[in-house]
């Protein structure tokens, strides 16, 4: 499989301003992508039920079990 990246434009009307020259006697899969600016995302807030009542305790980056008693390990 080849990959192949185009970038096409559109008129006002949704038609090809270029069309592009393809591989001739060949299946071709195409996925569009619209490019343009992103909708801003709303930032994600906790339930007011639970917000700032969370409590860290201890190390959260550390594992809880060594690395021995991992079955991945042996």
């Amino acid at each position: 499989m080849q990959a192949e990246k185009l970038i096409l434009e559109t008129d006002q009307n949704g038609h090809l301003i270029q069309q592009p020259k393809l591989p001739a006697n060949t299946r071709l899969e195409a996925i569009f992508l619209v490019l343009g600016e992103l909708p801003p995302r709303k930032k994600r807030q906790p339930h007011p039920d639970i917000a700032g009542k969370g409590k860290i305790r201890g190390d959260i980056i550390a594992p809880v079990v060594p690395p021995e008693d991992w079955e991945a390990v042996r």
